[in-house]
């Protein structure tokens, strides 16, 4: 628990201390962001913010973590760094590059249109493929276990489904992909994309962690203790990303002074991917993520529908800008949504729990 409280405070510590200075740093060299031509008019006042604060994000979950292993070796417990920490690591900043790239782009065309989809979809595909392979390797020699498995998992694996080595792969690609752009297309309003990540981070903190005082490979051999490797170094990685996603909305909450750009919001898809990943709730992250879930059904509806009926089912996709054009306040959409993202992750714990205790016979 220390460790974990020591990351979280380091992340929000570095965060909304470096953020500020990003902002003065962007401002000075012109990193403002361009607003979609066809975005709703009130959003034309943010051109020119400055972007890519998702740096902030990206070095507080650095900065957290190495915090915890300083310390540790200070004190002589040991307890150096793990494989999987270090491929959540990999996992988060390699994407966060491929967005720190696409927003450069977007600034020195001055567009609101960076990479283009191929070059996108290549720099994810690289980065997804070589986490993949990565996350079957580095077998513990204590456990046996590496840190993902090749089966789809719901609150562990479940062990009539498996994907096979390439299969897995293949999933993690998906996935990845998948939750990077579901964050991404939350990433529309002031503190909407950082705000709802704080709540999904954090309870992953709490499966993570529950995992560890209930872990199989930690002498716990009563019924329902999960096989996860490294589930004590998963919390303190999430927990420094959490402590940075809240110092860095400090300063992106409405009205945003920095926005985390495609540098934090691809950065955090790939995070909550591969925490899902290695925690073994795959599924489950279906519903602690409801809410970049219904964001991205919601744009996937508009352009399936409007390439088949010539009908716009919402006024504007993702969801949030629907009610944005609505003439709902910016803020009430904000809170609301963050509403949401809290009753999703609620659900999600609820339904973690529960399964502990049917598992567990308690």
């Amino acid at each position: 628990m220390k460790n974990i409280l020591i990351a979280a405070v380091v992340g929000l510590a570095v965060a909304i201390t470096l953020t500020p200075y990003l902002i003065k740093v962007f401002s000075r060299i012109g990193f403002g962001q361009e607003i979609r031509e066809d975005g709703p008019q009130s959003h034309k006042v943010k051109r020119g913010t400055p972007t890519m604060g998702g740096v902030a994000i990206i070095t507080a979950m650095w900065a957290g973590y190495l915090a915890t292993i300083v310390v540790n070796w200070i004190g002589g417990d040991g307890g150096g760094p793990t494989a999987s920490a270090w491929l959540l690591l990999y996992l988060t900043t390699g994407l966060g590059l491929v967005g720190f790239l696409d927003d450069f782009i977007k600034i020195r065309k001055k567009r609101n249109l960076g990479l283009n989809k191929r070059a996108k979809l290549v720099g994810q595909l690289l980065i997804a493929i070589s986490f993949g392979i990565l996350a079957l390797m580095f077998r513990s020699s204590h456990s046996g276990l590496t840190p993902a498995s090749t089966h789809l998992s719901y609150t562990r694996d479940l062990a009539w489904l498996s994907f096979g080595t390439v299969g897995f792969v293949l999933f993690a690609v998906i996935l990845i992909s998948a939750w990077s752009n579901a964050v991404n297309f939350t990433d529309g309003l002031d503190g909407l994309a950082a705000g709802s990540s704080v709540m999904v981070l954090g309870s992953y903190v709490f499966v993570a962690f529950f995992q560890f005082r209930n872990s199989c490979v930690e002498g716990v051999l009563a019924s329902g203790c999960y096989q996860v490797r490294d589930p004590l170094d998963i919390a303190v990685v999430a927990a420094a990303a959490l402590g940075g996603c809240i110092g860095f909305l400090w300063w992106n909450a409405h009205p945003a002074k920095i926005f985390m750009g495609d540098t934090g919001s691809l950065a955090l898809g790939g995070m909550v991917a591969g925490l899902s990943i290695f925690t073994k709730t795959e599924l489950l992250m279906v519903a602690i993520g409801g809410l970049f879930v219904i964001e991205m059904i919601s744009d996937i509806i508009q352009i399936v529908v409007y390439k088949t009926r010539k009908v716009r089912v919402f006024k504007m996709a993702p969801i949030h800008h629907h009610f944005d054009l609505a003439g709902w306040p910016e803020t009430t959409v904000l809170v609301r949504f963050w509403l949401l993202a809290a009753m999703a992750a609620a659900l999600g714990l609820g339904l973690f729990y529960a399964d502990w205790l049917s598992v567990s016979g308690t």
